[in-house]
């Protein structure tokens, strides 16, 4: 089977050996994502726009590699502050109303940057 894969050019990613996207016949895994564009923070302080950066940076990376938002079948986010759920919660419901994948969501004590308050990944088959 065939491997691609998707970079988008995080400084991250030469350092620590890993791409955004990865696609293994019918299946996309996409790694944990942050709302870091040209390696500043997008929306600090702002849950809801980390978020909606962060689903349209996994939708871009899913047409990427011939996929849509429908093909996901699970996402996760990683929440540094629980209570603000629902500001996120409203961010992957404007991506993911319709399609409904199993979806989970947790406190984490801290992502790679202070200012970063959400890191989703998600998980494709291609015509699901």
């Amino acid at each position: 089977m065939s491997r691609r894969q998707v970079f988008t050019g995080s400084p991250w990613e030469p350092v620590v050996g890993y791409c955004r996207a990865v696609r293994v016949g019918d299946r996309i895994e996409v790694a944990g994502t942050t709302a870091i564009k040209d390696g500043e923070v997008v929306g600090p302080g702002d849950p809801y726009e980390q978020a909606r950066f962060i689903l349209q940076t996994i939708e871009n990376a899913l047409n990427e590699l011939g996929a849509k938002l429908s093909d996901v079948v699970r996402t996760r986010m990683f929440v540094t502050d629980i209570a603000r759920w629902e500001e996120i919660g409203r961010a992957h419901g404007e991506f993911f109303r319709e399609i409904q994948p199993a979806a989970t969501m947790v406190e984490v004590k801290a992502l790679i940057d202070p200012r970063l308050m959400v890191e989703i990944e998600a998980e494709a088959i291609v015509g699901s």
